[in-house]
């Protein structure tokens, strides 16, 4: 049961780009109903493996959470870390089924994405080629991919070789729901997968039958782990005070394309979003910059 917490908590991290602040309450709040549910096997003589979960356990909480004056928003973000948490089991099929689907939450106000600035990604970019590690043409076309494309870190640590076409411009990647979709990417960040190609990669593999895209140092394919600790130390030697995962950059991404002027539904085909909602997030980001450069330029704004 820990060890599915843990791996949950790890890609609330590297996936959803979640600080460690939220990671520690995700953490909180399921050792709570973990806790709950050990006391009503106890009560019930039986084992509570988190197979065995079902909806009227899930009410059974709930009910003791108002019991004990919960107030709304704090149920409602206990509803929502158990939701992700059993979604999450059921994706790596530890579960055939989410069994809360259907219970009901009170609705909060989603929090905006925090892109970082054109010149902080410049960089961060910067910072590999700084280093003498064996590895660091792999983590310039990383980041360069990562940034160009505004792929999710499963997306990118998912694709194979041939994959990536960098002659003609553009990486194929299977997205949620496994479509497909093919993403233009400039001449920099082909560059830098080629040259990784060639120069490092070889060094990286020892099977000639492997076919990842990016491997680690024992040959095998990067982990969603893994790139977030590159990732980790490259912010850091960049000196960025943000808390930077794979998934800010799929927000700068974003952001900044909407800043340059690209129009929403593009960038919801490359972001790979099945609903334009969710892209629309990122106009809340692109308004205050509108309103940062009127104030800025309109004479009477001064």
């Amino acid at each position: 049961m820990r060890e599915a917490v843990s791996n949950f908590l790890d890609y609330l991290i590297v996936e959803k780009g979640l600080s460690q602040n939220t990671r520690v309450a995700y953490r909180n709040d399921l050792e709570q109903l973990a806790s709950f549910m050990q006391e009503e096997a106890t009560r019930l003589g039986s084992i509570p493996p988190w197979a065995g979960f079902n909806r009227q356990a899930m009410l059974s909480y709930l009910l003791n959470l108002k019991e004990r004056n919960y107030a709304p928003t704090t149920v409602a973000r206990k509803v929502a870390s158990a939701k992700s948490f059993f979604k999450f089991m059921e994706s790596e099929g530890i579960m055939k089924t989410n069994p809360i689907q259907d219970v009901s939450s009170p609705k909060v106000g989603k929090s905006l994405p925090k892109p970082i600035s054109v010149s902080q990604v410049r960089r961060l970019l910067d910072q590999p080629a700084k280093q003498s590690k064996t590895e660091a043409k792999r983590d310039i076309a990383i980041l360069q991919l990562l940034y160009a494309s505004g792929m999710r870190v499963s997306e990118l640590v998912s694709l194979n070789l041939d994959d990536i076409d960098t002659a003609g411009g553009y990486v194929r990647c299977l997205g949620k729901g496994r479509k497909e979709r093919l993403i233009p990417i400039h001449k920099q960040a082909t560059s830098a997968v080629e040259e990784y190609i060639n120069e490092d990669r070889p060094r990286l593999v020892h099977d000639d039958t492997e076919k990842a895209l990016f491997l680690n140092a024992r040959g095998d394919r990067l982990t969603r782990q893994g790139l977030w600790q590159i990732l980790k130390e490259y912010a850091k030697s960049a000196e960025l005070e943000a808390d930077i995962t794979p998934h800010t950059l799929r927000h700068s991404f974003a952001t900044h394309m909407l800043n340059g002027g690209a129009d929403l539904r593009s960038v919801q085909e490359l972001l790979g979003h099945a609903n334009i909602s969710t892209t629309q997030i990122y106009t809340h980001l692109t308004t205050e910059h509108i309103r940062s450069s009127y104030e800025k330029s309109h004479p009477r704004a001064r």
